[in-house]
Order: structure tokens, then sequence, then C-alpha cells
């Protein structure tokens, strides 16, 4: 096969698509004045998070107060109001420095609206709840509308609509159909629960926000300014380069490191992507080959322990649990995402007979230490302290200084004062999107709590769900399975389809608080514990972004490769295979996720080795190679075969390993046969 010789791409490109396949990162350009305001509101925003979360003692209401309407206020100055905004007469009379005055009015009535709650007394604010003053409304409602549409502005429309179809199940409930029908809610009664309590745009989801996720995309950010991202990818170099096909395990790796830092997949796929996806094409994998390897890899990053793409800190405020025990439960699901790749990466350079870098292509371990290990230092602090017990804001706080004392350090990559303001503005920047996000969250969760949409829904999944476990209980073989058992597996059949749906667009964390709020309570019916109902729904949330045809972090990939986006999506969803049978495997067997009830040491030994080869089978089954090709009938074989590794229990795996006897002397006899013929 021909190497290819396709020149990477310049940072602008690269930068172009990350703007065109993620719509947190089309900023549009500002004229030098405003400019210079909106970047000192962003260092100020920065500074003010780190100052509250830190050391300062803030209100709980008006710290989510003071976040939303930063947000709010940045999303209307930053984000146009469709795509072609910043094409337009940059000094036309209706814009300020290219800021329609329009948006620089709505950016200060969001303000207004998010901080007129907040100041008011709290003896003051409880006489209102329940009975909101005509300003109150005027406030609320504005604040509603502007959350909707600054969310549709820096995510999409997706999201918005579902708040609006939300809102109005709650207006119509008297119309609604069967199970979903309720009293319904008057205007004033949706804006006293959304806008007057702290079950709606000031809940869960923005707090999480403001406490603790802010504080560690920061910290993503200033460490990757250090050097600890290019350290990162050196390592994997090193580490997987010589191998054959070694590029794509370097992309295995680059990602997973990378992962720890950072829980945005399309930022994962282009910061490592330029790199990796070029190198893998020229040693010959295909190019849609080598987009979905990374975007695969690349999604790794919001399972990936500490951050988790910030769903990690809404389990601790839904589950009440202390955070290292979040991070202890994703470690090994995260593995098996990552193995279940590298079984692929690793079949497919075999078949096609490629190579790994050469010596000269190579970094030095010694060289890569010695001038990046002090980069190493902040992430150690932070993974010390919240393995120690301490809060993740606590952790993230001395991370984030730990990352300032390096920068000034460090002579490889030193930081000047000029790179902390920028590592300010740039991680208060990344923050704004997911935050309105939040908030409109919030509103989709506050219709939950107002109406109970969230049992409601469960009842309807558990009731479909049972009706078709008892329509397949009573089929030949089939029936071996009980109803209460086919009933469980048939809802988490179809409450993944509606993860994945969800979250077509949708940032992960957002689809992550709706589905808890609409898909876990269908869980809890079939007894189900919390915990791993929470990280069901999320690894479905997450599987969005590599599942046609809104695959996101494949799209964008497919544009650094050159390859068909659509084609780049579905190669991507298979090499992902792992991430969508991982669920299946620690709701049967929750040991898994090492600190859910029940766990032993040897059902956790037994569920792994099973999960590894079960997920090892789908590998060489989709491939269709083991140690020689396999024929049609024999990947069909391998594949039912690997769903009795993946079923845990030591009967099962025996009974795989047995079935698996046969197709490997048949492997051993055509690889011999090849090289006498050779």
């Amino acid at each position: 096969m021909t190497a290819d010789t396709t020149p990477e791409l310049t940072p602008e490109q690269l930068a172009e698509i990350e703007r065109k396949y993620d719509p947190e990162t089309a900023f549009r350009p500002t004229g030098k004045m405003l400019g210079l305001v909106i970047a000192t509101a962003l260092v100020a925003m920065s500074v003010y998070h780190f100052y509250a979360s830190g050391f300062g003692l803030v209100r709980e209401l008006l710290h989510r107060g003071i976040h939303i309407s930063f947000v709010l206020g940045l999303v209307f100055l930053l984000f146009g109001m469709r795509k072609g905004d910043a094409t337009l007469p940059p000094r036309a009379w209706y814009r300020f420095d290219g800021v329609p005055i329009l948006d620089i009015i709505f950016a200060l009535l969001a303000v207004a609206a998010a901080m007129y709650l907040p100041l008011l007394s709290p003896a003051a604010l409880a006489q209102r709840v329940g009975n909101p003053s005509t300003t109150d409304i005027f406030m609320g409602t504005a604040l509603l509308v502007l959350t909707l549409e600054a969310t549709r502005r820096s995510v999409g429309p997706t999201l918005p609509i579902i708040g609006l179809i939300f809102i109005a199940f709650a207006y119509f409930g008297p119309w609604m159909p069967g199970a979903l029908k309720h009293g319904g809610s008057s205007w004033l009664a949706i804006i006293n629960h959304l806008y007057m309590t702290n079950q709606g745009i000031y809940g869960i989801a923005i707090g999480v926000m403001a406490q603790y996720v802010f504080l560690f995309i920061l910290f993503g950010v200033l460490a990757t300014r250090i050097g600890l991202g290019q350290l990162f990818i050196d390592l994997a170099m090193v580490i997987a380069g010589r191998y054959s096909g070694g590029p794509a395990k370097v992309a295995i790796f680059s990602s997973a490191f990378m992962g720890t830092i950072s829980g945005s997949s399309i930022a994962n796929t282009v910061t490592t992507g330029a790199l990796t996806i070029p190198a893998m094409k020229r040693v010959g994998y295909p190019a849609h080959f080598s987009g979905a390897v990374e975007a695969t890899a690349s999604t790794g990053g919001q399972i990936t322990p500490p951050i988790l793409g910030a769903a990690a800190f809404i389990m601790v405020e839904y589950l009440e649990i202390p955070l290292r025990d979040v991070l202890a439960a994703a470690l090994f699901p995260a593995l098996l995402h990552y193995f279940g790749i590298f079984i692929m990466v690793h079949l497919e350079a075999k078949k096609l007979g490629l190579r790994g870098l050469r010596a000269e292509e190579l970094p030095k371990m010694g060289l890569v230490l010695k001038d990046h290990w002090l980069s190493l230092i902040p992430l150690i602090i932070l993974v010390y302290l919240i393995l120690s017990g301490k809060t993740p804001d606590f952790a993230a706080v001395y991370g984030i200084i730990a990352c300032v004392v390096v920068g000034f350090l460090n002579p490889t990559h030193r930081l000047s004062l000029r790179d902390l303001w920028d590592g300010l503005a740039s991680g208060a920047k990344n923050t704004l999107a997911v935050g309105a996000a939040a908030a409109t969250v919030g509103v989709v969760v506050g219709v939950v709590t107002l109406t109970g949409v969230g049992f409601r829904l469960g009842y309807v999944v558990v009731q479909t769900a049972t009706d078709i476990g008892t329509m397949l209980s009573t089929l030949p073989i089939l029936g071996y399975f009980t109803v209460t058992q086919w009933a469980l597996f048939t809802s988490l059949i179809l409450i993944a389809i509606a993860c994945i749906i969800m979250g077509a667009g949708i940032p992960t964390t957002a689809t992550y608080i709706i589905l808890v709020a609409v898909a876990a309570p269908a869980l809890a019916q079939l007894q189900v514990e919390p915990l791993v109902a929470h990280f069901f729904v999320f690894y479905y949330g997450v599987l969005a972004d590599i599942t046609p045809p809104v695959a996101l972090a494949a799209y964008a990939a497919a544009g650094i490769a050159g390859s068909n986006p659509f084609k780049t999506g579905n190669t991507a969803f298979r090499l992902g295979i792992a991430k969508a049978l991982v669920p299946f495997v620690f709701v049967y067997s929750p040991a898994l996720l090492l600190v859910a009830d029940g766990f032993t040491w040897w059902a956790f030994t037994v569920t792994l080795l099973g999960a590894m080869l079960g997920i090892a089978s789908l590998g060489v089954a989709f491939s269709g190679y083991l140690i020689a090709g396999l024929k049609t009938w024999e990947r069909w074989w391998v594949a039912l075969v690997s769903f009795l590794f993946i079923a845990p229990g030591l009967m099962t795996m025996g009974l795989g390993l047995a079935l698996m006897l046969p197709i490997l002397l048949i492997q051993l006899r055509r690889r011999n046969a090849t090289t006498v013929e050779a």
C-alpha cells in the first residue's frame, strides 16, 4: 500500500475545523476596544471563580447568579445570532466594534435578570416565592428567553428546542396523552418554579458548573499551556510509536492521557489529531480509518478520570458520594474503552501489514522527561488531593496554583504575565457554552420536578419493556429467561437508544443531566443501583459524539483526514463498540465499577476478564482478522460467541472459550498454509 503524503494542516486550518464542527468555539471577531472589554471580563470571571471557590465565602444563590450573568452576558457578545454574523459590515450603524447593538442590549438585560433575584435579601425572597410580583415575572421571563437564545447560539438549536418542548409540556399538561397527562401549570407557576426557586435555572446544574466545572476547565487550559499536553503526546509516541501501526496506537495513548485534563471530544480530536492523523495516513492507514481512530480515542476523554467531561461533579451532587468514589467507578470502564480501540487498530495494522514509526521519527524518553517533567506536578497534586478526600474545588484551586507556579519556574514552557492573562481568558471562554447549556438543562430539570414527568416516562418505559418481555418469554429458547429479565434487558436497549438520540449535538454533561432526570427513574424501578444507572445513561450520551448522523468528533477528524465524514463516523462507531457494550456489563455485574454495592475482588476479576475477552472477540469479528483472515461465517461465529464472554460468569466464559477453539485451530491451519505457500 502506498503511504499517504498529504501535508499537515496549519494551526489556522485546524482552528477553522474546530469552529466548523464545534459550535462552542465559534467565537466572532470584535474590534480592539470591545475586545479589550471582553478579555477583561473573561479574566475577571476566572479570577472571581478562583477566589470564590478557594478563599471567598459567597452566598450560594449569589454565586450562581454571578456565574450566570458572566456566562450569558459574554455569550451575547462573543456568539453571533447566526453563523454569518461575523461577515456583516463591522462598522454599520447598528453595530459597535463588530457586535450588533441589539446583542449588547441582550447582554446587559441578561446580566440584570440574572442578578436581580440574588441581590434580593433572603427575607424578601422568601416572601415572594410562590407569589412573585410583576417585576419578578418580567425578569424571570427575560432570563428564561435569553437563556434559551444564548444556548442556541453557543451550543446549537437542539437543546433549546428540548427546553421549549418541556415548557410546553408543563403548560399544556391537561392535553397530554395517556400517562403523560397532568393538571398543567400557569405561566406564573412556571416562572415561579424555574426562576424563583433552586429547582430550575439556579439549580444543581448551574451550581456544579459555578463551583467545580469552571475550575477544572481552567486547570486543563493552564496545564496545557505549561506543556502537559505536549508531554502526553511525546510519551504516547515513546510508548507505542515503534510498534506495528504505531501512529494509531499513539493516538489512543495520547488521547487517553489528554482525557485526564480535558473533557471535550472535539478539542481532543483537533489537538492530538493534528499530529496523529497525518502520521497514520503516512504509514498506510486509510484516511477514514485514521480519522475514526482519533475521534473514537478522543471521546474517551469524556469518560476518563479525573474530569469525565464534568459529569463526575454532577454525580457527586446527585449521589452524595465522594468524588474519589466516582473516579474509581469510572476507571476500568474507561480502560476497557481504550482496550477495545487498541485491539481494533492492532488487528487492522496486522491485516494491512503496516509499519511503526522509525527511530528517527520518535522522541527520546530522556529528553521528553527532562523538558517536561515539571508540568506533571500540578496533575499529581490535583489527583493526590482528590484521593485524599479533599473537595473537588479545593483540589482544583491548588492544582491551578501549581500550574501558575510551575509555569513561572519551568524554563521550557515558561509563562509570562501575558500568557497567564491569555490562559485565564481562554479558560473562561471555554466554559461559556457549557454554562449556557447548564442553565437550559436547569429549565428541563425544573419542569421534571414541577410535573413529575420523570416517573411518568419511567413508567412508560418499564411498561413497554415488560410487554415486550412477556412476548419474548413465550418464544422457544428465549423462554429460558423470565419476563423480569427480558424487561430489564429491553429497558436498557430502549434507554440506550434514547440516550444516543438525545446526545446528538448536545454537550455531554447536558445530555447526562437530562437523561438522569427522565431515564434513571425507569432503571430505579427495575432495581438498578443509582451509581450504575447514572453511569449507564452517561456512557450512552457520550457515544453520540461518534454515532452518525451527528457524530461531531468524527466529522472534525474527517476534516483533518480529508475523508468522507459519514464513512468516518460509521468506522468510529465500529471502533467504539466497546463503549456500547461496557454499560451492559456493569449493569449485570456492578463489581466492574469497584465501589458499587456487593463488590468483591472475585466478581470484579471474573467480570473484567470476561469483558476483555468479549471486547477482543468483537474486535476480531469487526476487523475480519486474528492471525489470518476470517471468512464471513467465522466473523459471525466470533461475534455471537463474544456475548458469552461479556455475560459475567465462569460458566459462560468457559463455554465461550470452548466455542472459540475451533476458530483458533482454523486460523492456525490457514496461517501455516499461507506461510508454506509463501
